[in-house]
């Protein structure tokens, strides 16, 4: 039985082409700064995304908490949305490693913090409160079904922050997404961004590693913190030659998924028993309607029954992430099986 796994685009196996260039992979001591492999990764990655470096890092987690890290004090809060990947999915890495306090504001359903709950949250200078140092956005939002922040609105909360004296991150786990469905570059989306982090071993394909990406003296301090960490890699680039291909390639046929992702998304909402959201990118998230009768854990028990796995909790419904593994034969087969179960 072929798996068909929608659980997240995280379960991606890298590509033949990668596997290939992993294993010609010229190598060098990364933490000396000597992998030749990792550095035409970087290279590229600063390029994308429009600014003077970029840092080769093993996770997206820990390129989030480098940025933060670097950027702030202990002491100092961070403002940033109640559905954002670092404050709920990153084991409270910026408070426990940075002591950074969380100031979380409600991520709006397309994904945003609206610009006034933002300039109400940025604390006066009082003795009686800590610094605002920071403000966080996610693009595209995974727990906003994927929605992709637009290069307008983000302009518009850099100008805010560079108006109060506050930097500006953004996770980009999947920019390259949000720059597909945009039809915009990466550059353009994070320019008034201090620092961006993507993801390579999500929609990208590749087996392992994100990019920290900022200006020169940001990446030369991120360095240290990275090391820190412990992320300082040697023959890394072995895991960079799949990186480079990554974004020479694979960024370039994200639009496939969202294709699919908009059929699956189309046929659940056939469902009378579904309530779907429709997706901007390669995310599908839907709930069973009030009235369904049967248990989302049998649903899920069925799917897995046939070979298909999709994504459930209880504080999100149901997930489904389309990728590179998941093709148009994939999409009918997942659509007959729920027909099937929730007949």
């Amino acid at each position: 039985m072929t798996l068909i796994d929608l659980r997240s685009d995280t379960v991606t196996q890298p590509t033949p082409e990668m596997r290939q260039a992993m294993a010609a992979a010229e190598v060098g001591d990364d933490v000396y700064g000597e992998d030749p492999t990792v550095n035409r990764l970087q290279d590229l990655a600063a390029e994308a995304t429009g600014k003077q470096a970029a840092l080769f890092v093993p996770s997206g987690a820990m390129g989030n908490l480098a940025a933060l890290l670097t950027h702030c004090q202990r002491g100092d809060e961070a403002i940033l949305g109640d559905l954002s990947h670092p404050y709920i999915y990153e084991t409270a890495g910026l408070a426990a490693l940075g002591g950074i306090q969380p100031r979380t504001l409600p991520n709006q359903a397309d994904g945003r913090l609206r610009l006034d709950d933002i300039r109400q949250a940025i604390r006066p200078d009082d003795v009686h409160f800590p610094i605002s140092r920071l403000i966080a956005l996610e693009n595209t939002h995974n727990r906003c079904n994927g929605a992709a922040l637009s290069a307008a609105y983000t302009a518009e909360v850099g100008q805010l922050a560079r108006q109060h004296g506050l930097l500006l991150h953004i996770d980009g786990a999947r920019i390259f997404n949000a720059a597909t469905a945009l039809g915009a570059s990466v550059a353009e989306l994070v320019a008034p961004a201090d620092s961006v982090t993507f993801c390579l071993s999500k929609a990208l394909c590749a087996p392992v590693g994100s990019v920290l990406c900022g200006s020169a003296d940001f990446i030369r301090q991120a360095r240290r913190i990275r090391k820190q960490l412990g992320g300082g890699m040697r023959q890394a680039g072995i895991l960079a030659a799949a990186g480079i291909i990554a974004l020479q390639v694979m960024s370039q046929r994200l639009g496939e998924d969202h294709a699919r992702a908009a059929r699956l998304a189309a046929g659940l909402a056939e469902l009378p028993a579904l309530r779907v959201h429709p997706p901007q990118t390669n995310i599908v998230r839907f709930q069973l309607a009030e009235d369904a009768h049967l248990p989302a854990e049998q649903i899920v028990a069925g799917l897995a029954a046939e070979g298909i796995r999709i994504g459930h909790g209880a504080y999100m419904g149901f997930r489904a992430v389309t990728h590179y593994w998941i093709d148009d034969a994939a999409v009918d087969k997942t659509l007959a099986a729920f027909r099937r179960i929730l007949a």
